[in-house]
C-alpha cells in the first residue's frame, strides 16, 4: 500500500503560482487560457449540476439552492460565474494571494462568495460538505493524486457530484498543451505544467472509485485557432478534457 502524503499541496506549485496572482483578471495575461476556458467550463458544470439535481439550465437562477466548493479556486474565475447562476459558493485555494484576489474581486463585483486560505484535507478534518465540488485544472499540480481525490470525494455529500477538468497524458497534450501554450503561443509561463503529471481519464476514474465516485461523463475541449476560442469537443479528449462524477 502507497502511504498518503502528508499534503497534497506542493510548495512549488503555491509558488509558481503566488508569482502570477496579481494577474488572475487580467483576460490577456498570464491566465489567457484560463479566461478562453471559461464559458466551456461553465456552461459543462451548469449544465450537468442542472441534469443531476433537477434544475433548468435556462432558468435565471439554476443553481440556486446548492452549495458548491470550488478547490484550487485561485483568483475566483469559477466562483464568480457560479455565485451568479445562485449557487452558494466557496472557494479554496493553498495560494494566500490568490485568496486574497479573488475576495476583492468578489468584493467590488457586490458578490457573497466565502473564500479560504486553506486545503481541502483541512475542510475534511472540519466536516465540511457540499452538494458539488469543482476541481478545474488541478488535479495536475498536486502531489498526490489518489489522496487529493479522497479528500475531494469526502467533502461531496451522499447524493452529490464532482466537476474536474484536467490534461490528458498524451503525445498531442505535449505538443499543444505545453511545448505550443508556454513556448510557442507564450500563453503561460515556461514550467507552468509537468506533462509527466498529467491524468489519463482511466487514471482519474480509477482514483474516484475507490472514493465512492463514478464517473459519468467526460467531453474533451478543443481549440478553434480560426475562431480563437474553446468549445466542447466529446471526441476528441486527448489533450483537455472535462469530468463529471456522481456520488451514490
Amino acid at each position: 500500500m502507497t502511504e498518503r502524503a502528508a499534503s497534497t499541496v506542493d510548495p512549488k506549485e503555491i509558488e509558481k503560482f503566488a508569482a502570477i496572482a496579481d494577474q488572475w483578471w487580467d483576460p490577456d495575461g498570464e491566465f489567457k487560457p484560463l479566461h478562453m476556458l471559461n464559458p466551456v467550463r461553465i456552461g459543462y458544470i451548469r449544465d450537468r449540476l442542472c441534469a443531476r439535481f433537477g434544475r433548468d439550465p435556462l432558468g435565471p437562477k439554476p443553481l440556486s439552492g446548492l452549495t458548491i466548493c470550488d478547490i484550487g479556486c485561485g483568483g475566483g474565475l469559477i466562483c464568480e460565474p457560479l455565485s451568479r447562476l445562485g449557487a452558494t459558493v466557496t472557494g479554496v485555494d493553498a495560494t494566500g494571494q490568490s485568496i486574497d484576489v479573488a475576495y476583492n474581486h468578489a468584493q467590488r463585483m457586490g458578490l457573497d462568495i466565502r473564500y479560504r486560505h486553506t486545503t481541502a484535507d483541512d475542510l475534511v478534518a472540519q466536516g465540511e460538505q457540499f452538494d458539488a465540488v469543482v476541481n478545474m485544472e488541478v488535479v495536475e499540480h498536486v502531489s498526490d493524486l489518489q489522496a487529493f481525490i479522497d479528500d475531494a470525494a469526502a467533502l461531496v455529500r451522499p447524493g452529490g457530484a464532482m466537476a474536474l477538468s484536467t490534461f490528458n497524458r498524451t503525445a498531442k497534450s505535449f505538443a499543444l498543451g505545453v511545448v505550443g501554450a508556454e513556448y510557442v503561443l507564450r500563453w503561460l509561463p515556461r514550467g507552468t505544467h509537468d506533462w509527466r503529471k498529467f491524468v489519463k481519464p482511466s487514471e482519474l476514474a480509477a482514483a474516484l472509485r475507490p472514493a465512492g465516485m463514478i464517473v459519468s461523463d467526460i467531453c474533451g475541449m478543443a481549440y478553434n485557432p480560426i475562431q480563437d476560442d474553446f468549445h466542447l469537443a466529446p471526441r476528441d479528449i486527448d489533450v483537455n478534457y472535462l469530468a463529471f462524477a456522481v456520488k451514490g
